[in-house]
């Protein structure tokens, strides 16, 4: 089978990046755009400034299911990432990347599906066999393909006939109720000192709002990618009664939402409040006690 456009596909790389257009990519993106990304290797080339292009809009995940909508002769192609609920197209956040990340999607067994639980994985073509498929995320969800052999479990990946294998303690059953508070901080913790990286959603770099996307969509939980439709999709608090677990909304007098982060802590008295977030100051992820500028752009609290 081929992409087809207005036929849905799905991403065959651990990690694909949606650009903004092709015509935005950088020489230093090389890796991000191989048929085999190496995205530790691409964080790694880019300098500070590089990490925060806007050239960048989101990245996608193993398996992920896009609708493709324009399929260019240079092997670039505009989807619409499904997914990832965005303002920006009702359908979910659009975007192009290479044509050779994706395959195209086809219905995989009634199997119980699984989520990567590890940082970061490898899908291998036997049982500690070779690596077919490095740079496997946490947050991934994987179909079964049979039962564990060794602590081995085989899985379906896209473009690949035959299934392959990760490490059993690597995955988890994906969550039918809603995960706790508590289940969801200590994902979020897991990415402390991850770095920066603007429209970043990875264990390899990732931003302020696609760490809150995936912090939630480890349980199955699905947000919208960006901060200001992450408000919109949830519950505003009365001032003070937040909790760990809950979101702190930022902006700038008469500006729209531009930072989020994750409360860790009952506020207390004073302004003396806690978060997590990815912080583009700082340049990583990040727990601390809220700054004075940072309380002086606080507009919001929100439940998910």
């Amino acid at each position: 089978m081929e992409l087809q456009t207005g036929r849905e596909a799905v991403v065959r790389v651990g990690v694909a990046t949606l650009w903004a257009s092709p015509e935005a990519v950088r020489a230093v993106d090389s890796p991000a755009l191989a048929p085999r990304t190496d995205i530790a290797a691409w964080i790694a080339g880019m300098d500070a400034d590089q990490q925060v292009g806007d050239c960048v809009l989101s990245q996608l995940l193993l398996g992920e299911r896009v609708l493709v909508t324009e399929l260019r002769p240079d092997g670039w192609a505009h989807v619409v990432a499904v997914e990832q609920p965005a303002k920006l197209d009702p359908r979910g956040y659009p975007g192009w990347l290479p044509a050779g990340q994706l395959a195209p999607a086809t219905a995989l067994p009634d199997t119980d599906p699984l989520v990567v639980d590890a940082t970061v994985t490898a899908l291998h073509a036997t049982p500690d066999g070779p690596v077919r498929l490095p740079g496997v995320v946490l947050g991934t969800r994987l179909a079964t393909a049979g039962p564990v052999v060794a602590g081995w479990r085989p899985v379906h990946a896209p473009g690949h006939d035959v299934p392959l294998w990760i490490p059993a303690r690597h995955t988890a059953a994906v969550a039918d109720a809603a995960p706790t508070a508590e289940e969801v901080l200590a994902v979020a913790r897991r990415l402390l000192d991850v770095v920066y990286v603007w429209g970043g959603v990875s264990s390899y770099g990732i931003d302020c709002s696609g760490l809150v996307h995936l912090a939630w969509r480890r349980f199955n939980v699905r947000l919208p990618r960006d901060a200001d439709d992450q408000a919109t999709a949830t519950t505003p608090l009365p001032p003070g009664s937040e909790r760990p677990g809950d979101l702190y909304f930022f902006a700038r007098p008469g500006r729209g939402i531009h930072h989020i982060g994750i409360v860790t802590a009952d506020p207390r008295p004073g302004d003396d409040r806690r978060m997590l977030h990815a912080c583009y100051r700082q340049r990583r992820v990040l727990e601390e006690r809220l700054p004075a500028d940072r309380t002086a752009t606080l507009v919001a609290a929100h439940r998910v």
